[in-house]
């Protein structure tokens, strides 16, 4: 995929409720729960971080490449930032590659994502060792927010930090590795919105 990611990113209560209101609105499963890892790469200087930029290498059902721009605010608060991903054939090559041209994995995160599509929106269903998230990704603000409607979410309550920039708010609090951010680093502590600065939308 190539060109811009324009998004909206909600904290969710209930995800299986909302699961349910797809459901009931016929929205199309496109890619059944699966379990994601992922590694941000960045060079000794930090170069990509500073600049709002992101290297990412991802394993779901297949290892993707993904590169992204920095974030810039569209209409109604919703994010859009460029984004090119592509298919490689092996993770562990892909990683070794990345070190050959001197960058080194700064961040482990993981998460179970279920996506659906609904009218020209997709819908992501994200559980994160912190908490659940819906991220609604379509062309315009428009076919956002309406898909938004549809699912009954409070648009101002709309998260617009990444996941691990969240993730950066509570580890100091909780003493946690930054650069862990899995399910089990995380098995015992409870992370509340709070602790986030988010509120639910559901």
């Amino acid at each position: 995929m190539n060109g811009h990611e324009t998004e909206a990113k909600f904290y969710i209560q209930n995800l299986r409720k909302i699961e349910l209101r797809l459901q009931e609105l016929k929205a199309q499963l496109i890619q059944p729960r699966i379990h994601e890892t992922n590694l941000r790469f960045d060079n000794a200087s930090s170069d990509l971080r500073r600049s709002y930029r992101v290297l990412r290498l991802r394993q779901d059902e297949k290892a993707r490449f993904t590169f992204k721009g920095p974030s810039e605010e569209k209409e109604g608060g919703i994010l859009s930032r460029r984004e090119i991903e592509f298919v490689v054939e092996d993770f562990e090559s892909a990683r070794q590659f990345l070190e050959a041209l001197g960058f080194e994995a700064v961040v482990f995160y993981e998460k179970f994502r279920t996506t659906y599509q609904l009218n020209d929106t997709h819908i992501m269903l994200d559980e994160l060792p912190y908490g659940e998230f819906i991220e609604i990704e379509g062309e315009s603000a428009e076919e956002i927010h309406n898909t938004a409607n549809l699912l009954g979410l409070n648009w101002d309550a709309m998260v617009k930090a990444g996941y691990h920039a969240l993730f950066e708010r509570a580890a100091g609090k909780y003493d946690l590795e930054l650069s862990q951010l899995s399910f089990a680093a995380l098995k015992k502590v409870k992370i509340t919105p709070e602790d986030l600065s988010i509120q639910a939308a559901d």
